[in-house]
């Protein structure tokens, strides 16, 4: 006996996305503009990458007293002092802002070993400069827009410019609503966030590429195209696909967001958050797009009604007699 596997999406699905993008271009407009409201108003939290200062984290054999913590810091006068306490009750991060100079960065970090003592164990110390954070966030917010126009290039030359605006605007819209993510949450903007939106950024445009691989064949199809037709048929008949590699994508990012502990956490969320987004955007926001954009030439290829005699040479006909172009 065959076994067919289970099947997510049933064969033959005909949902109307297309009639439905109103209210997904409604609800993904709410989202910008959160994102854009929240931005403007409380900004990025930087994390220590980014505005520079200390980072250590810490364990200890009993279980911390935060309050207490707090309190003996506070007395070193090293300015803003961060705690927060994640994974075992025994462990804590502790940020301390950034110091004046290198020296004075090494000094507060050999002030805080000796208030808490030998019997901490110091897992992480990270020390940033100021001018150095500055630097490296510049160069995380230059590579992110350079990873999404270059996606929008490589979606031009691989199909046409109608697809690369899709594109690079559906991608432009996953990573701004990831980097809302951090904005409304105030969760530290650092150097693995900066990973995070990078790596959403090529899961979105992969997702993306398989929607419009298909309305490119689809068009190749048929003489007289119906867009609105041939997006729903296109993303109906990658939904199995889509669903499949989401679902597992998510699977995966979740053990890490759940167990992952504090270093992880943020970019598990941020990841997590986006997998959701860019599937989104894939199915209701890149196809539908197109509608507003001029239409597509539909390119000249061999099909089965053009491979009998005379085919190609009536077909070419017509196209001359209705004054179109083809490439």
């Amino acid at each position: 006996m065959a076994f067919h596997g289970i099947r997510f999406v049933p064969d033959g699905t005909k949902i109307d996305f297309v009639r439905q993008r109103f209210v997904a271009f409604a609800f993904t407009g709410l989202l910008l503009l959160v994102t854009v409201v929240s931005l403007a108003v409380q900004g990025l939290n930087l994390g220590i990458d980014f505005k520079g200062g200390v980072l250590m984290e810490v364990a200890s054999p009993a279980p911390v007293n935060m309050a207490d913590l707090r309190g003996r810091l506070d007395g070193l006068g090293l300015g803003e002092v961060d705690l927060q306490q994640f994974g075992s009750p025994n462990q804590a991060l502790i940020r301390v802002q950034a110091q004046e100079t290198e020296e004075a960065s090494k000094a507060a970090v050999d002030s805080i070993r000796q208030t808490l003592g030998d019997s901490w164990e110091y897992r992480r110390v990270e020390l940033v400069g100021p001018k150095v954070g500055g630097e490296l966030f510049q160069d995380g917010v230059t590579a992110t827009v350079l990873a999404v126009l270059a996606i929008g290039v490589y979606v031009y030359f691989r199909f046409e410019w109608q697809f690369a605006v899709s594109a690079l605007l559906a991608t432009g819209h996953d990573v701004l609503i990831a980097l809302g993510l951090f904005s409304v949450l105030g969760l530290d903007f650092n150097l693995t966030a900066v990973a995070a939106l990078l790596a959403l950024a090529g899961y979105s445009v992969n997702d993306t590429v398989v929607v419009f691989d298909r309305i490119r064949e689809l068009l190749r199809r048929q003489k007289n195209p119906d867009m609105a037709a041939i997006i729903n048929l296109s993303i109906n008949e990658t939904l199995a696909r889509t669903v499949l590699t989401s679902g597992t994508t998510l699977l995966a990012v979740l053990p890490l967001l759940l167990f992952g502990g504090s270093t992880l956490f943020n970019f598990s969320l941020a990841v997590f958050w986006g997998v959701l987004i860019g599937t989104f955007s894939s199915v209701y926001v890149a196809g539908a797009l197109l509608l507003y954009l001029p239409a597509i030439r539909r390119a000249e290829v061999p099909t089965a009604a053009a491979s009998e005699p005379g085919a190609v040479a009536l077909a070419a006909k017509t196209g001359d007699a209705a004054g179109g172009s083809r490439p």
